[in-house]
């Protein structure tokens, strides 16, 4: 029965035959076992005859469920986050959810668990982007699982508002904010969208054929997107330390070119620069900041005002 429902999990239509075959059963066993599963709360559609078969859907409510040790240890990773208050209105049942998949453990995830959790770093308030709607995201992801199409109203960044009618192919988690990927049907192109701006998400029960992605992968195109992207500010900084440093602490966030053993060259471009003070700052390395001149006016405000606190004896 584990590995009748192990099989059925994957939502794909099971011929008889072909599932009976798999699991080395006799047709009358497998009927059997069908309906202890239904007894537990599993909806497992029948089609009878010659080419009859089996198929899972979803149910009235939650049964429970087989997961793969790295799906549990995923699923209890993911908790963690919403915990942390990354998607909005879960941080509540996040932790309750956590507390149950974390107590039902055998001790060997446990401890992949605790590793995991002290061998990362939370993010810090002020590296937090803008919370999405669970409700949004989770629509949009059974949109991109099922293949169906899709509708919502849209803000872009320049605060137009706009009604859009997509195919939506993958949800990207990158830096402090989630994104659709979509062929958008009215402009006929590939298009990527920031789901915090999404609203009145609406599943049409339209099936569409996925289409190719321009890019190796829907991580990539968002990517490309960002750079595509006309920013207000284009930094370029020396710093006296190794390339490989350098792009430990900058991550996805700069280009790092090394021109020398120990010096490299920093570029990014960024809208505001109040993260790149807090990453020059956090480098622990001398630099000298080419362009613009805006970055050099703010790094010497913050110096100003972090010298004056630690100049001073007393808070008043």
């Amino acid at each position: 029965m584990l590995s009748l429902l192990s099989l059925l999990q994957t939502h794909r239509y099971w011929p008889g035959d072909e599932l009976a075959a798999r699991l080395d059963v006799s047709g009358r066993t497998l009927r059997r076992d069908i309906e202890r599963l239904r007894d537990l709360g599993y909806s497992v559609d029948a089609t009878r005859g010659v080419a009859g078969g089996y198929q899972l859907r979803a149910g009235g409510q939650l049964p429970p469920l087989l997961l793969e040790d790295d799906e549990a240890v995923a699923i209890a990773a993911g908790l963690r986050t919403s915990a942390a208050g990354s998607v909005g209105g879960l941080e509540e049942t996040s932790v309750q959810a956590l507390a149950k998949v974390v107590a039902l453990m055998p001790p060997r995830l446990r401890r992949r668990m605790d590793a995991l959790a002290s061998q990362t770093d939370s993010p810090e308030p002020w590296s937090r982007g803008p919370t999405v709607d669970a409700a949004i995201l989770t629509t949009l992801a059974q949109a991109c699982r099922d293949d169906e199409s899709i509708t919502f109203d849209y803000v872009s960044r320049d605060a137009d508002s706009t009604h859009r009618r997509v195919e939506p192919h993958r949800l990207v988690s990158l830096g402090r904010r989630w994104y659709l990927v979509a062929w958008d049907r009215d402009r006929q192109d590939w298009r990527s969208f920031r789901v915090d701006r999404v609203s009145e998400p609406g599943l049409t029960g339209q099936r569409f054929r996925a289409r190719d992605l321009p890019t190796e992968d829907a991580l990539t195109f968002v990517r490309a997107g960002f750079r595509a992207i006309p920013q207000r500010y284009a930094v370029r900084v020396r710093v006296d330390a190794p390339a490989d440093r350098v792009s430990t602490t900058v991550g996805r966030w700069g280009d790092v070119t090394p021109v020398a053993d120990d010096a490299c060259l920093l570029e990014m471009k960024v809208d505001s620069l109040e993260w790149p003070v807090m990453l020059l700052a956090s480098l622990d390395a001398p630099f000298a900041i080419d362009a613009p001149d805006e970055l050099r006016s703010a790094c010497a405000a913050a110096a100003a005002r972090l010298g004056a606190a630690g100049a001073a004896r007393t808070l008043r």
